[in-house]
């Protein structure tokens, strides 16, 4: 999931510690693999360990970012080929 922010920066900012909190229940439920800022910071992405699109759109419908219309995200789908992340356990 790719995210772009719909706010300036100090308003996702004020709402950071909520999102951060919200991957790292993600985390602990071995649904999230990995996720940061981009830089610039006028998104992020969130890679996801999930079965399919509908579950992604799903999980990140409860994101605080997407709750309160401060980002919006796209779904793309991707199958590690190559690197660390090549025999990642699916979901």
């Amino acid at each position: 999931m790719i995210s772009k922010y719909l706010a300036p920066l100090e308003q996702v900012d004020a709402v950071r510690e909520a999102h951060l909190a919200f991957l790292e229940g993600l985390e602990a439920q071995n649904l999230v693999v990995t996720a940061g800022r981009q830089d610039p910071p006028n998104g992020g992405v969130v890679v996801l360990n999930v079965e399919d699109e509908a579950r992604a759109w799903e999980i990140m419908a409860g994101d605080p970012y997407v709750v309160q219309n401060l980002a919006e995200y796209t779904a793309t789908g991707w199958v590690p080929a190559r690197g660390a992340l090549k025999d990642y356990p699916k979901a």
